[in-house]
């Protein structure tokens, strides 16, 4: 469905950010993208979205597929139009907007749309934003705001849907509820998911394959049950050390990490 074969991202023409990046996302199928801060996570998913465009960023070498055609090369709202949604870090809303009207505004790229039959379907799986349906969204909660994101990207009708940490600054409880949204959504719906995430322990139980990035680059890969099982995840992104002990992420030297997956 989704392929990315070794492509490279320049900003402003001079800034190379992603360096060799290949992962494939199958129908129906989940899959993460792990790593710290300004591992090229976001860009990643903002070259899927072509949201680079906006950026002063581009795919220079390699290509992008979705359901065999190339798109890289096309605009944002051409992507869209593919059925590739983006679900941004920071809950962008239209603040001033109602939650019903930042739903709707989710619809509008959908030709003949059933905008009452969707809305129906969002508040399914959000029961709580129908409560909020005549509120103002920027007064939500960063967890409504976050299911609302959320629910506005399912009116666009999405077979891949990319989300970018969706746990960010939500409590725990919150953080598990919507979790468990998205893995409904996948599995009612078929939607294929790429999801961006620093909580990796909560990413590897719902996501079927997970690739790992540092500096621009995959430096590892594999299935989720085995990346929760690999003592290098266990160490620098699940806080154990092989003695079952916690450890924090900080006092692992970050040489010898890149010496072991990239060597």
């Amino acid at each position: 469905m989704l392929r990315l074969n070794n492509i490279e991202v320049v900003y402003s023409d001079v800034i190379l950010v992603l360096r060799g990046i290949s992962l494939e996302v199958g129908k129906g199928q989940m899959a993460a993208l792990l790593g710290a801060n300004g591992a090229g996570k976001s860009t990643t998913l903002k070259a899927i979205s072509g949201l680079l465009r906006t950026e002063l960023g581009e795919v220079t070498r390699g290509s992008i597929e979705f359901d065999g055609q190339r798109i890289d090369r096309m605009w944002p709202e051409d992507i869209v139009h593919q059925g590739i949604i983006q679900v941004a870090e920071g809950r962008r809303l239209f603040e001033h907007l109602t939650v019903e009207e930042n739903l709707q505004a989710g619809g509008l790229a959908v030709r003949g749309a059933n905008t009452r039959r969707d809305l129906e379907s969002v508040y399914d799986y959000f029961p709580r934003l129908k409560d909020l349906r005549r509120q103002v969204s920027g007064y939500l909660s960063g967890g409504e705001q976050q299911m609302l994101v959320i629910g506005r990207a399912l009116m666009g009708h999405p077979k891949l849907m990319l989300l970018d940490e969706p746990s960010l600054g939500l409590a725990p409880l919150l953080v598990h509820e919507i979790f468990e949204v998205v893995q409904r959504i996948r599995q009612q719906q078929g939607t294929s998911i790429l999801l961006v995430e620093q909580n990796a322990r909560m990413a590897l139980n719902v996501v079927d394959y997970g690739y790992v990035m540092e500096n621009g680059r995959v430096v590892l890969d594999g299935p989720a049950d085995q990346l929760r099982e690999n003592e290098d995840i266990k160490e620098f992104y699940l806080g154990l050390t092989q003695l079952g002990e916690r450890k924090s992420y900080r006092e692992v030297k970050h040489y010898k990490r890149r010496k072991r997956w990239l060597g």
